[in-house]
């Protein structure tokens, strides 16, 4: 995995292939790390009953290929429902690997565009180095009409219909707008971390609180309607305004917060797909 998590450098231009890998281990890193407030871990299954670490695994295997795929749709200049097709067998695959488990679906949304821009931009540039504004900007250019259609459609998955009722914006909304709390929030937060000498560890957990203080996640509208969307924001907020992951108490009190959420059956999913989105930028974008 080290080797792999080195197959884009400043050196090496990216291609399709190296895209999806780290999409891959993106999604690697989010499960991997602990403590989550909800969400599973290669420790405890969080606010789930019906998932593990070893469930999340048999997602990922089941959808290495995926995301390699539509990077290389995006590198061809396919137009949105090609990319939609390629979500859906990728979600069927995601199913029947896990035996009907929801593990991934929104990642299978999000970081399939993500690297489908990712393709987009790279033929765009040439092939060469891809960077942040170049992603959202691809995003944008190619499939963001579209992207506004899918968003006016009446949702039908749970979290699309809780975000519908509390008037939150959807997850379809975020990226019509071109991941908002990805670009200008999660990926500060991870990139600002880590100039400050956290560790990657620490890191990531001060950026998934940073996601969850501000995003519209409708996971936790789903599971807890709009009071326990609004008491997650406002405990990732309190984490933060005390110091966040940084202080030497950060990872105990990030524990405690987990086992609130175990206890109100929250889980931000949302969150958790944003995080892995974050990771992923860092590892595409090497100069970054």
């Amino acid at each position: 995995m080290r080797n792999a998590a080195r197959s884009l450098t400043a050196d090496s231009p990216p291609t399709p292939a190296a895209i999806g890998r780290a999409a891959t281990l993106a999604l690697y890193d989010e499960l991997s790390l602990a403590p989550k407030p909800g969400l599973v871990t290669p420790f405890d299954c969080g606010s789930h009953d019906d998932m593990d670490a070893h469930t999340f695994i048999r997602s990922l295997f089941s959808l290495r290929r995926y995301f390699a795929e539509i990077a290389d749709a995006g590198f061809a200049g396919a137009d949105f429902t090609v990319l939609e097709r390629h979500g859906m067998a990728a979600e069927a695959r995601m199913l029947a690997a896990t035996g009907g488990v929801n593990t991934h679906r929104g990642a299978i949304f999000m970081l399939g565009l993500l690297c489908a821009a990712a393709g987009a931009a790279l033929r765009d540039s040439g092939g060469g180095a891809l960077h942040p504004t170049a992603l959202r900007d691809a995003l944008r250019r190619h499939w963001g009409d579209a992207l506004a259609r899918r968003s006016e459609r009446a949702p039908v998955l749970p979290g699309g219909i809780a975000a519908r009722r509390h008037g939150l914006r959807s997850a379809s909304e975020e990226a019509a707008l071109a991941f908002p709390v990805l670009f200008e929030t999660a990926l500060p937060a991870l990139t600002g971390a880590l100039a400050r000498g956290l560790t990657p560890h620490r890191a990531r957990l001060d950026t998934l609180f940073h996601i969850i203080a501000v995003l519209d996640d409708s996971n936790l509208a789903h599971r807890g309607g709009l009071a326990g969307l609004r008491h997650a924001q406002c405990v990732a907020r309190n984490f933060l305004a005390r110091g966040g992951a940084a202080r030497p108490e950060g990872i105990r009190e990030a524990q405690a917060i987990a086992d609130d959420f175990v206890r109100r059956r929250l889980s931000p999913g949302g969150a958790a797909d944003t995080l892995a989105a974050a990771c992923w930028i860092q590892r595409v974008c090497p100069s970054r």
